[in-house]
């Protein structure tokens, strides 16, 4: 029998936990999650984790196993993920891959190089950089340590220009000698599946939830690790807005504000990925029946290929 892996994926509040859960259901599957929030186990209300009765009704993978105090990358998520994947296939046909984090997902599809664990003293050291000197300085010092992934990346993003630093310094080697782009073969199929809708709809959505998570509690969940918010696991929408205001830099109402703006601007940028991947068939969260007619259509087609 051959093996399938639907991938799920789509912008933050558009829906997926729902739709998986339903999919997962109809294939009598299971769920890996592929969120790089949901998988630490301190973090649930600001994370949007899973509810008891949705975790009830559908087994998930990689949800709160891990410490936010713990390195953690996409390298070592592709690893784990895989793991479990090829043990689901064991007793399954289909398995079901959910979430949003684009780089966990072309980790399982496409595959990453081995990348070293992060050194949170080089990593705190070009951040205090960043601070002083400004992000030309660490322009500069990625062009001469690597001038390939230089004329790649985004050169107005601090987060990944302080990554490939970070490895740089860390090995002695560039960063881009980790990067060969070359697609990993997977031992099963992969159908991809994106949610989107309306954009005055999806940001009607996620501004909803923010008031949701702000109702359940968002403000006491964040004050038990503002004495963490210095770890990358802590640097995530709905977080660091609020550590801003316990800092008294800014309003709780500002701070409230904010989270709504970033989600949505981390939604574009999700969107922006997953359109450049042709693979993904889109589809709004409420086409359940279709979405099921395409998969089953699209696991046929590649049966009757063998």
């Amino acid at each position: 029998m051959q093996k399938y892996l639907i991938v799920l994926t789509g912008p933050t509040g558009i829906g997926k936990t729902n739709t998986g859960i339903k999919l997962a259901q109809h294939f009598n599957t299971e769920i890996v999650s592929a969120d790089s929030r949901q998988i630490y186990k301190e973090l649930c209300i600001g994370t949007a984790v899973p509810s008891k009765n949705e975790l009830e009704a559908v087994k998930h993978h990689l949800i709160q196993t891990i410490s936010v105090k713990e390195n953690y990358n996409a390298s070592r998520y592709e690893h784990e993920a895989l793991k479990i994947i090829n043990s689901l296939f064991d007793k399954h046909d289909v398995v079901l891959l959910v979430g949003g984090s684009m780089m966990y997902i072309d980790a399982v599809c496409k595959g990453i190089d081995i990348m070293p664990d992060a050194d949170p003293e080089i990593r705190n050291s070009l951040k205090e950089q960043l601070v002083k000197e400004g992000l030309e300085s660490l322009r500069f010092q990625l062009k001469k340590l690597d001038p390939e992934y230089y004329s790649k990346v985004d050169l107005k993003n601090p987060t990944r220009i302080i990554h490939a630093l970070e490895i740089s310094l860390m090995t002695g080697k560039p960063y881009s000698g980790f990067r060969s782009n070359k697609q990993k073969k997977r031992p099963f199929n992969i159908i991809k599946i994106g949610l989107n809708c309306n954009r005055e709809i999806l940001h009607r959505r996620i501004n909803r939830r923010v008031n949701e998570m702000v109702n359940a509690g968002l403000e006491t969940e964040a004050r038990q690790f503002a004495s963490f918010k210095h770890l990358n696991s802590l640097n995530t929408v709905g977080y660091k807005e609020l550590f801003s205001y316990f800092d008294h830099d800014i309003t709780f109402e500002k701070a409230t504000e904010l989270i709504k703006r970033n989600s949505r601007r981390y939604a574009r940028k999700q969107l922006t990925w997953f359109r450049r991947d042709k693979e993904v068939r889109w589809f709004e969260p409420t086409e359940i029946d279709k979405i099921i007619s395409y998969i089953t259509a699209q696991i046929k087609t590649k049966s009757d290929e063998r």
